[in-house]
């Protein structure tokens, strides 16, 4: 019992880290459509991207690959979004 318990939670959370860094892609798509990035705050897109980035040396000091993976994926499409606000809000 504790063993499926410990199975489900694991998936739930492996699930939800990969879930975690797909909703960054509406976002993306939104943006290179538009070319416009009004409306968001490059403040906290930088803020989440140092939370991702500090979750990803957590993972990796305690080995855990699930949370590591996730929080690079994160980090990865989050950085992207960054870009493009900087891209977009600074442009001539």
């Amino acid at each position: 019992m504790i063993e499926s318990a410990k199975f489900f939670v694991e998936l739930c959370f492996g699930s939800g880290m990969f879930i975690n860094a797909v909703l960054f892609t509406p976002q993306i798509a939104r943006l290179l459509k538009t070319k416009n990035s009004k409306g968001l705050s490059l403040i906290t897109f930088i803020g989440f991207n140092i939370i991702q980035l500090f979750g990803f040396l957590h993972g990796y000091i305690h080995n855990d690959y699930i949370f590591m993976l996730g929080m690079l994926l994160s980090l990865m499409l989050c950085g992207c979004v960054t870009f493009l606000i900087i891209l977009y809000k600074f442009k001539p």
